[in-house]
């Protein structure tokens, strides 16, 4: 049987009812069935509620709401707080900041963790989880005029990160697209400032820190919460109706700097070289300089030392002098001795064949040369005081 079937009314007694759960009454076997009125089910299930925990009345026909009532909504407003308290905790994550509102206005910033939040009261978004650690980049690019009236398309990249949640969210609009417009303001400030040549060249450092430097002051001044981290100076390029002289241009430029880069390396090869040189033909010249000088002084030296013997013996110092000049030169050299008194034929001399035994013959000329001497020597010595003529006849006979 059905579970609103009319036939189950406990001792056909259902007080106008059938056992249909919404009480709805006049209900025969389903008949006329309609979608049950909500303020009635709630009446009811109160009703039931009041019966479970309130006590009933003499005749038992309706519920009588006393203490027991109170205790049944004092359990629900338990559980219902139970239920919101711990509806309001959140998890902040590591690199996270929470910027939190109390009925709508800015109340504090929330650091990472396990956090607590009386929900209606305080308002907690998805948005207004910020992370401050993540590196963010936009790009900035177009085609801009320079201070020398030229036009030339620049690229630029900029990496941020976000510093103050509650600035970044609330102090503007929307921050990324302030710095999108603030990066723009600050390059084309930058380039017509700038001339072409240095911007497609050897300025692209110097256009990148004014950039970032431009860029500060404005971030500073709308203090947005974000802190720039690099600038990123990507390509410079001219129009395409001039690309191919501005090639030219700067493939020249880099052979100037390959050039100097070759001088420079060839100056730093040739400098010690040279540097090195220079000290050894100083110190060269030094030491020709105390060579020369202590000769030179020992030879005055040994003339000194003989200026006594020639005072003594005049004419003995000079052919001894002289015979020693003279062993000086003809031991390194050949000699032919000719009669010339014996025959007036001319004579053949091989020079060359002499030239070649002059080296061999040499080494035993000293020793008959100083027997010479000697006797010499001891010739003039017999006669301590000789006349002039003896004395010339002596010389020459010496000489020849």
């Amino acid at each position: 049987m059905a579970w609103n079937e009319p036939g189950n009314n406990n001792n056909g007694d259902n007080n106008g009812r059938d056992n249909d759960p919404w009480g709805n009454k006049n209900n025969r076997g389903g008949r006329d069935q309609g979608p049950p009125d909500l303020d009635e089910v709630f009446s009811k299930l109160s009703q039931k509620l009041g019966g479970k925990f309130g006590k009933k009345g003499g005749n038992g026909n309706g519920p009588s709401i006393g203490g027991g009532g109170a205790i049944g909504f004092g359990v629900i407003a338990v559980i219902a707080i139970a239920i919101w308290f711990f509806a309001g905790f959140y998890t902040v994550g590591e690199a996270e900041r929470a910027v939190v509102l109390r009925l709508g206005q800015f109340d504090r910033i929330e650091e990472p963790g396990l956090n607590w939040h009386p929900r209606f009261i305080d308002e907690i978004s998805d948005e207004q989880l910020v992370n401050v650690q993540a590196i963010r980049s936009l790009r900035a690019a177009g085609t801009m005029l320079t201070k020398d009236e030229n036009v030339v398309t620049v690229e630029m990249g900029v990496q941020y990160r976000v510093s103050d949640p509650y600035k970044y969210l609330y102090r503007v609009t929307n921050a990324d697209d302030s710095l999108r417009q603030a990066t723009d303001s600050a390059l084309r400030a930058v380039i017509g400032d700038s001339l072409m040549d240095s911007i497609l060249t050897s300025g692209r450092q110097q256009i990148r820190q004014s950039t970032q430097e431009t860029l500060n002051r404005i971030i500073d001044s709308y203090d947005m919460g974000i802190l720039i981290v690099d600038v990123n100076f990507q390509s410079a390029r001219p129009p395409e109706q001039v690309k191919d002289a501005f090639d030219d241009a700067i493939a020249a430029r880099e052979d100037e700097e390959r050039f100097e880069r070759e001088a420079e390396a060839y100056r730093n090869d040739i400098l010690p070289k040279a540097t090195g040189r220079a000290e050894r033909l100083k110190k060269e010249a030094v030491g020709y300089s105390e060579r020369t000088v202590n000769g030179a002084l020992g030879q005055v030296a040994q003339f000194e030392k003989l200026l006594p013997e020639y005072q003594a013996a005049p004419e003995v110092t000079r052919n001894r002098m002289y015979l020693d000049t003279m062993e000086k030169v003809y031991s390194s050299t050949s000699k032919v001795l000719i009669d010339s008194e014996s025959s007036g034929n001319l004579l053949y001399l091989p020079i060359d064949k002499l030239g070649a035994q002059g080296g061999s013959q040499s080494g035993s000329r000293p020793a008959k040369a100083s027997s010479t001497y000697d006797q010499i020597e001891l010739e003039t010595q017999a006669d301590p005081k000789p006349s002039t003529q003896t004395r010339s006849d002596s010389s020459r006979q010496g000489r020849y």
